[in-house]
């Protein structure tokens, strides 16, 4: 394990079980968006090695975006 994330943890230790269990919550649900974020650049990654790659015109990308 990480030196920081040790430390992290040993300080959460001390603090009482419900701010304990909140933290936790809290934790596992970032690491799933970082697993998930992840993964969909994963997808993406694959997706232009594969040549399904376009070009893309970002004027008009950020024009469809602010309407």
């Amino acid at each position: 394990m990480v030196r920081a994330l040790e430390q992290a943890i040993a300080e959460v230790a001390a603090l009482p079980d419900p701010d304990q269990e909140e933290i936790g919550r809290r934790l596992l649900a970032h690491v799933e968006k970082l697993r998930s974020l992840r993964e969909e650049l994963d997808k993406g990654v694959r997706s232009l090695d594969a040549g399904k790659g376009r070009a893309l015109d970002i004027d008009e990308l950020i024009r469809q975006k602010t309407k």
